[in-house]
């Protein structure tokens, strides 16, 4: 018997931000091997080098400005008529002694990793309703539920994505909306680059904190997310989804 490795993605609409690399790139590459047609945004103009698929339409812009929310909706529905699915991926960190933190660190952190969830999923919700239906992912973080020093915004940001992510799922459960987070552990990304020296070798140091031995790649979240965001997942809404090679069971 042949296996059905469709996730019935086929004709769908998404939004993923947070697009130009890492995650949210392997999210798109997956989603349009899926069959979907996406709007990828990013702050970075290297967004634009996707629409080099035809199934993709790009929008440059700062998560947290709420244009740039709205214009990734309205792409959405001027380019394909609907809006399926909201991945919230778009993030980055600071880290930093707790007593460092200026109110203008605290502040970027959280438009980019908290206020532009919510303002993409306030201008999303609509849509969806009007479609009859939708699924939201967010990507929060395992440090939404351990902690880690010198994280304390990044952590506080990823908790509010995970509490409103909860909330989304009770508030719009009878509109047929879904809403899931995503707990990414250790992952191969630029996320430290502009942060940390030698990032890479920083990463790699964490693979042996982990079971499996190894830190995580951008395509195996990216897996998890498509699963969420698919009819594959119709009963799971309000979770949180770890993906971090077992790193919180220790």
């Amino acid at each position: 018997m042949t296996q059905d490795l469709s996730l019935g993605l086929h004709g769908k609409v998404a939004i993923v931000t947070g697009a130009a690399s890492g995650i949210g790139r392997s999210t798109v590459e997956l989603l349009v091997q899926q069959g979907a047609k996406i709007v990828a945004e990013d702050i970075n103009p290297a967004v634009a080098e996707l629409a080099q698929m035809d199934s993709v339409a790009t929008v440059v812009g700062d998560v947290g400005d709420e244009d740039t929310a709205q214009r990734a909706v309205s792409c959405a529905k001027e380019t394909f008529g609907a809006l399926d699915i909201l991945v919230n991926n778009a993030g980055r960190t600071l880290p930093k002694p707790f007593l460092d933190f200026s109110m203008d660190d605290w502040n970027g952190l959280m438009s980019t990793n908290a206020v532009g969830p919510f303002l993409h999923c306030q201008k999303a919700i609509p849509l969806m309703i009007e479609r009859g239906g939708g699924a939201i992912v967010n990507v929060s973080s395992v440090l939404a539920v351990i902690a880690m020093p010198e994280l304390a915004a990044y952590a506080a940001s990823k908790s509010a994505v995970l509490g409103m992510t909860r909330v989304l799922a009770v508030e719009f459960g009878k509109q047929n909306i879904r809403a899931n987070a995503v707990a990414p552990g250790v992952v191969q990304t630029k996320i430290f680059e502009n942060f940390v020296e030698n990032s890479r070798e920083v990463l790699d140091s964490y693979g042996p904190s982990h079971p499996i031995g190894r830190v995580g790649e951008p395509n195996e979240i990216a897996n998890v997310i498509a699963f969420l965001a698919s009819p594959r997942s119709s009963f799971v809404t309000g979770s949180l989804v770890t993906a971090d090679g077992g790193f919180t069971t220790l």
